[in-house]
């Protein structure tokens, strides 16, 4: 499992114990200049640690070159691993490629099960898994893909839409619990609808630089 962490004291520790309880073989953090808790929460809790400079893209590159397996799981920091999750992609054996999980966002409104239930239709009709919902991939077929591309923005998106092209994304049962905190700090709709103007910006042409600068970080101010 590889987590790239920036300033996630808050949930650092719930991420790395649900992958030991689903029984990862490695568990790496990759921090990115952590200026709270983050670090010494990440290696109390039993992660690998590692530095790299900041950037998503960058930091789940960095944890690919740290580790071992033949399969990669990047976990978002703000995410839990159910317990069966890793035992759902080993029982597949050489059958699995790439696929994620089906989300459970941690928050009760039904609003949320919506969004749930669209992502899931985003991955069985379009392919494409996003990276909260913890993507999954051989390690050759990620390679394959040329690894994350080094850009500030929809890493996950473009890495998605390359392995697609070759490999069809399994929706394994999971789930993957999700922190509400985006939707809670921009509201649902609001945060759905801007989700949707970026990807269709960048389908315009909008540079991925000024995307992310409307993308507002976890640990930016309103």
């Amino acid at each position: 499992m590889i987590t790239a962490a920036l300033n996630e004291e808050a949930n650092i520790q719930a991420a790395v114990g649900s992958a030991q309880a689903a029984g990862a073989d490695e568990i790496i953090v990759v921090d990115g200049g952590s200026a709270d808790a983050t670090i010494a929460l990440a290696t109390q809790a039993g992660a690998t640690l590692i530095h790299s400079p900041p950037g998503r893209a960058i930091q789940q590159n960095a944890g690919v070159a740290a580790s071992s397996g033949d399969v990669l799981l990047f976990l978002h920091a703000d995410c839990r691993l159910a317990a069966e999750s890793i035992s759902q992609i080993r029982q597949r054996d050489d059958g699995f490629v790439f696929g994620a999980f089906r989300q459970k966002i941690d928050a009760a409104p039904i609003l949320y099960r919506l969004v749930e239930w669209g992502n899931d239709l985003r991955i069985r009709w379009l392919g494409l898994p996003y990276g909260d919902q913890a993507i999954a991939v051989r390690r050759a077929a990620f390679e394959q893909a040329g690894q994350f591309a080094n850009v500030p923005f929809l890493e996950d998106y473009l890495l998605s839409r390359k392995l697609r092209r070759q490999h069809w994304p399994t929706l394994l049962p999971g789930p993957v619990i999700t922190s509400a905190r985006r939707w809670r700090k921009q509201g649902v709709i609001r945060q759905t609808l801007l989700n949707w103007r970026l990807l269709a910006a960048y389908h315009r042409g909008v540079p991925l630089e000024e995307l992310a600068a409307r993308y507002r970080r976890h640990d930016q101010p309103k």
